[in-house]
């Protein structure tokens, strides 16, 4: 009869691919139980947005299977997604992760990548917020399809509104619609602290923060007071979008904020009679760039008119199976969170092991 340091033993072979540690080093096998020829135990993944989650439970299946007296095994799966943010932060403590997005440049579609992450991870069944820190241009509210406006909780706590167990909160949800925020800077600063600070966000297992264009106030604050664990920088592929992205990688990196990666949107437009790809503003330059900087790419999302009738509906793209959009998005969010999780597993502990100090790039990400 198969032992279970027989079944440890041959579990040991199931590595994760952005670790490069095998699963039962790494501590994710749990409730291993023998009961005859049934072998059972629980596989605990970093996130559930995991993009080879199916691969490692098919190969953990298949070489316990190949054990001497055993007629099934049971891999139930669980989610232990780890902590960047200090555990000691008192506006952060019960939010895991963050991760700003940013551009630089206006009109790339970087609150569409943001908020669609936020529907991406939170399908896949994480715990997500947004905070749109864009005060001038808040447009979450919109896309997202949040019109709830904040009420106050206990300990004079805003409780922000909620779509399909997304948390939002957004200066949209404040202020009548069409009324324009003109604020100097000071006030921006201190809206976004507020929003951290005096909002029940709950248990979250990651934040998305949308910025706005451009190095000024509400990114230096979400870099220097918010923290973050990574930001992912968005551009089209022309130039003129990519020099301004840049700008904006080179002062995460001079603020010690680490590069999750860049993503190309509007990378090209299927047409919908020929069903060819044309590249309306380039393709494949920012891959290049990103690869030339030693910066992870996290992919490509084309234009999808449906991804435009999504946003102005305030619908979520996910339920859009068939788009290609929609597939790039899921698809890059899974690797956004693998990002992630190399983050809290290489650096140094703070909290049972979870966090601490990061560099500023990551290693590349695999091709999809």
């Amino acid at each position: 009869m198969t032992t279970e340091d027989e079944v440890l033993a041959a579990l040991r072979k199931v590595v994760d691919p952005d670790l490069g540690k095998d699963v039962v080093s790494l501590g994710w096998i749990k409730d291993l139980k023998i009961d005859g020829g049934t072998v059972s135990f629980t596989l605990t993944l970093t996130t559930p947005a995991c993009p080879v989650q199916n691969d490692m439970v098919a190969q953990a299946r298949r070489i316990v299977s190949s054990l001497p007296g055993v007629s099934k095994v049971d891999v139930n799966v669980a989610y232990n997604v780890a902590r960047t943010t200090p555990a000691d932060n008192v506006a952060t403590y019960k939010i895991k992760n963050i991760i700003a997005v940013g551009s630089g440049k206006g009109g790339v579609g970087k609150s569409t990548i943001a908020v669609n992450l936020a529907v991406a991870l939170a399908a896949m069944g994480a715990k997500v917020g947004v905070l749109d820190a864009d005060i001038y241009g808040a447009s979450v509210p919109l896309m997202i399809g949040a019109t709830t406006p904040p009420e106050v909780a206990g300990e004079n706590l805003l409780k922000p509104s909620e779509v399909a167990g997304i948390k939002v909160m957004s200066v949209g949800l404040l202020v009548p619609p069409g009324t324009p925020v003109i604020w100097r800077g000071p006030l921006v600063t201190k809206a976004i602290q507020e929003f951290m600070t005096n909002v029940d966000w709950g248990e979250l297992d990651y934040m998305i923060v949308d910025l706005p264009p451009g190095t000024g106030d509400a990114p230096l604050t979400v870099a220097q007071d918010v923290k973050p664990t990574g930001a992912v920088v968005v551009t089209t592929p022309q130039r003129a979008s990519m020099e301004v992205a840049l700008k904006t990688l080179t002062m995460f990196k001079k603020l010690e904020v680490p590069i999750i990666g860049i993503i190309e949107n509007m990378s090209y437009l299927v047409c919908p009679y020929c069903g060819k790809e044309i590249d309306i503003f380039g393709r494949g330059s920012v891959e290049a760039v990103a690869r030339n900087l030693q910066v992870p790419f996290l992919g490509s999302i084309p234009i999808d008119p449906r991804l435009r009738e999504a946003e102005d509906n305030g619908e979520l793209i996910v339920d859009f199976q068939d788009s290609p959009a929609a597939k790039a998005l899921m698809e890059i969010a899974g690797r956004v969170a693998s990002r992630i999780s190399i983050i809290a597993y290489t650096s140094k502990p703070k909290e049972e092991g979870e966090g601490g100090s990061m560099s500023a790039f990551l290693p590349m990400p695999p091709k999809s």
